[in-house]
């Protein structure tokens, strides 16, 4: 953790620190900083520490009146830090860092020309995929999709209870995948009437890839998974699981197939394709949403138990 802090509230921020269990190597250098003024304040901090650590400088107004930034350390060889790491409660990959998540999500939740172009990318090899019934080509279109940031942000907002994380995701869904469907449906014209897709209709048997258009009670199943796995991934800071999510869900693919059944006026592909959009979203919020809630009721008990160890000086039985 790096803060810098206004000199008259220096003192307070280093009695909080010193005073939370998963922090030490604290350090400090008066009149340090100059834009903004004030004193530098670092220490290592336990991952199970950090809302503790947020919480109080916050308090102390450092974030409005200074700044606060926190990075991964690699490697501490420390046996102060050890033990720091040993007292603070619960195990950092179960812990939540709430402002770091909502960090990713508001990033990743963003309307930009990358997450467009990505989703667009991603949606046309999806359609080839479609055309040529290569499940290939649908991982690799799974993988490429940027939309699980905005999904995660939709379930943050819904637990936080923050309205406006909600409406920019889904702002950010609905703009992206029309943008993304009308893309793919213009190009798959453009490529019939070129003569570079040679038939009239979807190929009737895809052996491969029919699971796209033909969504079941499979396709909910894996998105209620998928959507605990993704939110899980991201609040623990393990992106290769990450990766796993992605190619678990059928949004890009489902879309992909949307834009060439349009093209090709492939109804029952079109009404398919849509329902295994709106299972695979649905899935991933329910899911996404109830992961957050049990992680913030179970992180919840751990803080308690450790508050009754503190007390009485023993556990809990």
């Amino acid at each position: 953790m790096r803060a810098i802090v206004p000199p008259d509230r220096t003192d307070a921020a280093c009695k909080a620190l010193a005073d939370c269990d998963g922090a030490t190597n604290i350090v400090v250098v008066r009149g340090a900083a100059l834009a903004p003024s004030g004193d530098l304040v670092t220490g290592d901090v336990a991952r199970e520490s950090a809302n503790e650590v947020l919480d109080a400088l916050q308090a102390l107004g450092v974030d409005r009146d200074g700044s606060i930034a926190m990075e991964r350390i690699d490697l501490s060889m420390s046996r102060v830090a050890a033990r720091a790491e040993r007292r603070a409660p619960g195990h950092g990959d179960d812990a939540v860092v709430w402002d770091e998540l909502d960090r990713q999500v508001t990033e990743g939740a963003a309307l930009t020309w990358s997450f467009i172009a990505f989703l667009v990318l991603a949606t046309q090899i999806a359609a080839v995929a479609a055309l040529i019934d290569s499940p290939i080509l649908v991982v690799g279109a799974m993988v490429l999709g940027p939309e699980f940031a905005a999904v995660a942000s939709i379930c943050y907002g819904i637990v936080r209870l923050r309205p406006w994380h909600i409406v920019t995701a889904v702002r950010t869904l609905v703009a992206g995948f029309a943008v993304a469907i009308v893309a793919t449906y213009v190009c798959a014209l453009l490529s019939r009437w070129a003569g570079v897709i040679e038939m009239s209709e979807l190929p009737a048997e895809r052996p491969l890839t029919a699971f796209i258009y033909s969504p079941d009670r499979w396709s909910f199943i894996v998105a209620l998974l998928a959507g605990a796995a993704g939110v899980l991934s991201l609040t623990a800071g393990k992106s290769s699981t990450l990766v796993g999510v992605f190619i678990s869900v059928t949004t890009v693919p489902a879309a992909g197939n949307l834009g060439v059944a349009l093209a090709l006026k492939h109804v029952s592909e079109i009404e398919g394709s849509l329902l295994q959009l709106v299972l695979n979203f649905s899935g991933m919020i329910i899911a996404g949403t109830v992961t957050l809630l049990l992680q913030r009721v179970v992180w919840g008990l751990v803080l308690r138990r450790r508050e009754h160890v503190t007390s009485t000086g023993r556990p809990v039985s």
